[in-house]
């Protein structure tokens, strides 16, 4: 069982709440960084803790340059950041042959954009591609969960056969998301905890799932 934590430009305070739950349990987990921030040498200091890359190739598809020119350079400015980075998952899971070679050109050996959702009910292990990137697909991701109707509790998820990646986010952690609608109609105070804290869900949501997942890990 693999925790992900993709951060998603959320603020300090925000991504602190996720490293506290994560740091307390004193699990692993591998966090996907989208931006330049202090936590990021927290986040280095717990031998436990793996940073990867979560570039941002949408602004190119939409025909903007904000994160770079081209796809190399989106890639060389997030790996600025995170230069010892070896495993990638881009923002939206964008990925085709030109951007997994370009991966290996870069260094990267673990690529982590293949979803395959656990409602397939199909046992998942990693393979390896032409260019030996390794590719590592997921099957639970919080945002994505909040848009099925029907979810399998952590328990059994937890004891499926087979590579078991979880994917979360700070936001939806912090907001205890249950719905993708709690999320977008508090957009506009995303980056202020204070306020934020006020909309958090008081029912079973994100956060709860990663606290089952903490004790069910726990357990094994």
């Amino acid at each position: 069982m693999f925790i992900t934590i993709d951060i998603d430009w959320a603020v300090d305070e925000i991504i602190l709440d996720t490293i506290k739950l994560i740091e307390d349990a004193d699990i692993h987990a591998t966090w996907f960084v989208t931006h330049k921030t202090e936590v990021l040498d927290r986040i280095r200091s717990n031998e436990k803790f793996e940073l990867g890359i979560h570039p941002n190739f949408n602004f190119l598809l939409n025909g903007e340059k904000k994160a770079g020119a081209n796809c190399e350079q989106v890639l060389d400015r997030i790996l600025e950041i995170v230069p010892e980075a070896k495993s990638v998952r881009s923002h939206s899971m964008t990925q085709n042959t030109y951007l997994l070679n370009l991966f290996v050109e870069k260094k990267l050996r673990y690529d982590c954009n293949h979803f395959i959702p656990e409602q397939a009910n199909v046992k998942i292990k990693p393979w390896t591609l032409w260019n030996e990137l390794i590719r590592v697909p997921y099957f639970w991701e919080d945002d994505i969960s909040c848009l099925y109707k029907k979810n399998s509790p952590m328990h059994k998820l937890v004891r499926r056969d087979g590579l078991r990646v979880f994917d979360f986010h700070p936001i939806h952690i912090f907001l205890n998301t249950e719905n993708l609608q709690r999320y977008e109609r508090t957009r506009e105070i995303h980056n202020n905890p204070k306020e934020l804290i006020k909309y958090r869900y008081g029912g079973i949501g994100v956060r709860n799932k990663l606290i089952d997942l903490i004790e069910l890990s726990k357990q094994k």
